[in-house]
């Protein structure tokens, strides 16, 4: 870890900004952090905790994933996700919304689980978790004058804490972790923590890899925050970046995600 741990420091110093990040190795324990418990925007790595709490109201019995939801245009905003694009009446289930809110990072979708949750629900069960430095204030992509208070927040130690528990299983329960990991698993936005790894070996040469993950952008901001699986080795890595250039940033985040992978593939 102190090999990985010396790469990473020289790697964000380099890129100057700010950095908040965590990695933990779930085989030795072993844990590099920096900066770990640095408040950051969120973006849309709120959406994991969101997902969660989705699947505590599955599991209360409250809704069920094949339940369907009307997309309405006030609910269409911009950024990320395909239905902003789409024609306002279609109906989606809840599987299908809390599928694009991760995986494409759909803010009009995100937008529509927190209606039908509700920010305070959301964050009472964050706080059950004990991410103490997780807020949900406000939707996605609101303008500025529906905002109410600051902007989304949380911190590199608040989402190891539900990372470990969806690979232990007992983020609300076996099941629920394990879907949510799958969904993680199918993340298609790929620019950050595994973007060097896709041509890292020949195919008849690579190994047993996966990561589940979730990225969030907004300006001077990039993060990153997930689970590699590398054979039968496992790390949690969270990387939260912010006011250095977006490109640099996400290079060297990119940088973080191959060195793991090597830590990995080499321990």
């Amino acid at each position: 870890m102190r090999k990985l741990s010396k790469k990473v420091e020289q790697l964000t110093h380099k890129t100057g900004g700010e950095w908040g990040i965590v990695l933990k190795d779930l085989q030795t324990k072993e844990i590099y952090g920096l900066n770990s418990a640095l408040s950051f925007n969120a973006a849309s790595v709120i959406k994991v905790p969101i997902m969660a709490a989705v699947f505590q109201g599955i599991d209360e019995g409250r809704y069920q994933l094949n339940d369907k939801l009307t997309l309405t245009e006030g609910e269409q905003v911009g950024g990320a996700g395909v239905l902003q694009h789409m024609t306002p009446g279609t109906k989606l289930t809840l599987e299908d919304l809390v599928v694009l809110m991760i995986i494409q990072s759909d803010n009009t979708a995100t937008n529509m689980i927190i209606e039908l949750i509700g920010k305070s629900h959301i964050n009472e069960f964050m706080q059950s978790l004990e991410m103490t430095n997780t807020v949900l204030y406000n939707k996605l992509m609101l303008p500025p004058e529906q905002r109410r208070g600051p902007l989304n927040q949380t911190t590199a130690n608040d989402q190891v804490l539900l990372l470990e528990k969806m690979h232990k299983g007992t983020l609300v329960s076996s099941l629920a972790s394990k879907h949510m990991l799958k969904i993680m698993k199918q993340q298609q936005i790929r620019d950050r923590l595994p973007h060097l790894l896709r041509y890292d070996y020949p195919q008849e040469e690579e190994p047993a890899w996966e990561l589940g993950h979730k990225t969030g952008s907004i300006s001077k901001h990039r993060h990153d925050v997930g689970i590699f699986y590398v054979n039968n080795r496992a790390m949690i890595a969270v990387v939260f970046a912010r006011n250095a250039h977006e490109l640099a940033l996400e290079t060297t985040i990119a940088q973080i995600g191959k060195s793991v992978f090597k830590y990995l593939l080499e321990n």
